[in-house]
């Protein structure tokens, strides 16, 4: 509570605007983390809440407490509705043994199933990426078979295939149309090439969304958290690209990524760019990675209709389908 407190106690000393319009005079009262006090006199402070409703405020989140104007929009009556773990529907960023994971298709699949969600989306890597064990074409097409046919024992629960594909140095993928057009949807990353000037990495993105079957940019940044910094690149400019071209963008929940960061989530939701929450989960307990992803979305300000899996399976299929 006390990173909390000390935002209400910035916001108690540099805005007195709104301690007078809530009718109460400031002059004497302290707040800590023990509480509001008046002189020696604790007036509020059993709860948070206690005090938000001395304030005259609603209650904030607390991911949203990082003074960047949620105290002004709580005032304002303008607080946003964020989203929350049970608003997702389906996961659409897995891998399996055959790339670089350790669940096996249908072991991802029932692990999703117990989570009760609508759909999952198995994006093993391209041919491309060397270390994980990738698929090319034909193993590829082997796996989407594979799907097809698992999904004929499923209930409640629908397999999409998909792909991580790789983002060339070029802009290209690395796996043929021919190819691409047989999964429901692809996935591209970058997994080489961090370094490349600003310009030049922008453009890789760009060129890479120009293909019609690329419907969701994963892990766009490239960040591994104490690892590796972000790529240099007009993420602006790649978000704006991205709603001009029907695409998604990733919010990765793997706890060594977080990427999209919360200010590029809420810049994203600015531009009207739909973001996948996903979990790149390699096994079965890695789905629950999804609460990280919900909880960086929550910092980013973002809302259920910002997210593209709270949405239906059919609403999903619609909104992946580039024209």
């Amino acid at each position: 509570m006390e990173r909390r407190c000390n935002i209400l106690i910035f916001y108690w000393v540099e805005s007195r605007q709104h301690c007078i319009a809530s009718n109460r005079s400031d002059r004497g009262r302290k707040l800590n983390d023990y509480g509001l006090f008046d002189g020696a006199r604790r007036v509020a402070g059993r709860t948070e809440d206690e005090i938000y409703r001395y304030l005259g405020l609603p209650h904030i989140e607390p991911e949203l407490l990082e003074d960047q104007g949620e105290i002004e929009a709580a005032r304002q009556g303008k607080l946003l509705h964020l989203i929350t773990l049970a608003n997702i529907r389906g996961d659409l960023h897995l891998h399996t043994k055959a790339s670089d994971g350790r669940g096996t298709l249908a072991e991802m699949a029932q692990a999703a199933q117990e989570r009760g969600y609508a759909y999952l989306a198995i994006a093993d890597h391209s041919q491309r990426v060397t270390i994980a064990h990738e698929l090319d074409a034909k193993r590829l097409a082997q796996q989407i078979d594979e799907i097809a046919h698992l999904n004929q024992t499923l209930s409640g629960t629908v397999i999409l295939s998909s792909a991580e594909v790789d983002i060339l140095e070029n802009g290209k993928l690395d796996l043929p149309d021919s190819v691409l057009s047989r999964l429901d949807f692809a996935v591209g990353a970058v997994h080489s090439a961090f370094g490349l000037p600003r310009d030049k990495q922008t453009e890789r993105l760009l060129r890479a969304m120009d293909n019609r079957h690329l419907a969701v940019l994963a892990h766009p940044t490239g960040r591994l958290i104490g690892a590796r910094e972000a790529c240099d690149v007009d993420i602006e400019q790649v978000l704006s690209a991205v709603r001009e071209r029907g695409c998604a963008v990733e919010l990765n929940g793997q706890p060594n990524r977080l990427d999209l960061n919360e200010w590029h989530c809420k810049l994203a939701k600015e531009i009207g760019v739909k973001l996948a929450l996903s979990t790149d989960a390699r096994s079965p307990a890695e789905l629950g990675f999804m609460r990280y992803a919900v909880d960086q979305a929550r910092r980013g300000w973002l809302e259920r209709s910002d997210i593209l899996n709270t949405c239906s399976l059919d609403e999903v299929r619609v909104l992946l389908r580039r024209h």
